[in-house]
């Protein structure tokens, strides 16, 4: 699967998702200009040791990914979207594209992907979720709808054994 953060802004985030694509085999795609630079403190205490092991792009604008990306689909998370994100299927190589913090993904970009629009359901009265766990809520679905590919599936204990349990 393919992550990509347009003009993230905190680098908390970043890392997090950065450690989040690390242990998926996920790639990571950031459109600039970024809130941070890139060896930011916050980025490498966020994404912890993990952070060598991202595979990450970086995009100097909307168009240069996608120049560089042509023909990827593309689903655009938004808070705005008409469909939810459990409501499509996604493709094991696809992209989905996060906004930034404060604004989300431009609306001059949204309306050239409603077909591909998705959202995850809250409250009406807030207006977002973190980052972060926004993109670990998608991210696992579509991981979950092409079998977790590559993902570790049966956890182990480290003192013990499984078969110790009664």
């Amino acid at each position: 699967m393919n992550i990509v953060l347009h003009q993230p802004e905190i680098p908390a985030n970043t890392g997090n998702i950065g450690r989040t694509c690390a242990a998926t085999g996920s790639r990571l795609h950031l459109i600039r200009p970024l809130g941070f630079v890139i060896n930011d403190k916050m980025l490498k205490r966020a994404g912890m040791d993990y952070w060598k092991d991202v595979d990450v792009s970086y995009y100097d604008s909307f168009e240069d990914f996608l120049n560089k990306n042509s023909g990827a689909v593309i689903y655009m998370a938004t808070t705005k979207a008409e469909k939810c994100y459990t409501d499509v299927e996604y493709g094991e190589n696809d992209f989905i594209m996060f906004g930034s913090e404060g604004s989300g993904i431009p609306e001059e970009i949204l309306l050239k992907y409603r077909s591909t629009a998705i959202r995850i359901p809250m409250l009406e009265e807030y207006r977002s979720l973190n980052l972060a766990n926004s993109v670990a809520i998608v991210l696992y679905e579509a991981l979950r709808q092409n079998g977790f590919k590559g993902c570790l599936t049966e956890g182990h204990l480290h003192r013990h054994n499984w078969d110790e349990a009664q």
